[in-house]
């Protein structure tokens, strides 16, 4: 089976030749701009504690993280939104291994600042058997040190391609999470942690899987 990161790559380069190079250049360099920023380095790291959250689902409920660990270690991941063709690639490549993950007795979920609807459509769309919360205002990627803003001209390009953040995000356009997956124990403590600046970069399920099968 193709690696989570070689189908990133593939979709990255076929991606690059749409694009114009005025716009390739705004979005390398905020790229450079927020790997040099440190943003990843402030990240929950292995070892610390996990914040709790209480969040929104798609499917309207409340989850919280307190009540996913009393079940069994969790998996969180947190992902931009609906439109970023990237999380929607990782998500699939997560629900392909969610049954490996439940069956190691632990939880899934994936995190985004975008509005229960928008969470909706994409569960739906990707046949998703795990839940999707709702960070609006990412206060809870805040709290794992993963909330940044995006800059006025990568914004406006983000307008231009019609991602129309300022609706799917309930009025916070301009702040996003790095993304990021954690594997969490019972206790409320990380174990392993996968945070990059770079979104056509994501955490490879084999590599989740070998985190909990750690934890027995």
């Amino acid at each position: 089976m193709t690696s989570l990161n070689a189908e990133l790559r593939t979709f990255y380069e076929a991606r690059q030749q749409q694009i114009p190079a005025e716009v390739r250049e705004i979005m390398q360099r905020a790229g450079r701009e927020l790997a040099d920023s440190g943003q990843a380095d402030r990240a929950l790291a292995v070892g610390d504690r996990a914040p709790g959250f209480r969040l929104p689902s798609a499917s309207g409920r409340t989850v919280a993280l307190e009540e996913l660990l009393a079940e069994g270690p969790v998996v969180l991941t947190f992902y931009r939104g609906a439109w970023c063709p990237y999380c929607n690639i990782a998500l699939r490549a997560l629900q392909r291994h969610h049954d490996a993950i439940t069956a190691r007795g632990a939880r899934l979920v994936a995190v985004s600042p975008q509005i229960p609807d928008e969470s909706l459509t994409l569960a739906e769309k990707h046949g998703l058997a795990f839940e999707v919360l709702s960070d609006i205002g990412s206060d809870t990627a805040k709290q794992y040190g993963l909330a940044f803003d995006l800059p006025d001209d990568l914004a406006a390009v983000y307008d231009r391609l019609g991602f129309d953040l300022q609706r799917v995000n309930g009025g916070h356009p301009r702040t996003l999470p790095l993304p990021a997956t954690y594997v969490i124990d019972r206790a409320g403590t990380v174990r392993w942690a996968f945070v990059d600046t770079d979104y056509t970069t994501r955490a490879e399920p084999a590599d989740v899987l070998a985190a909990l099968d750690a934890l027995n």
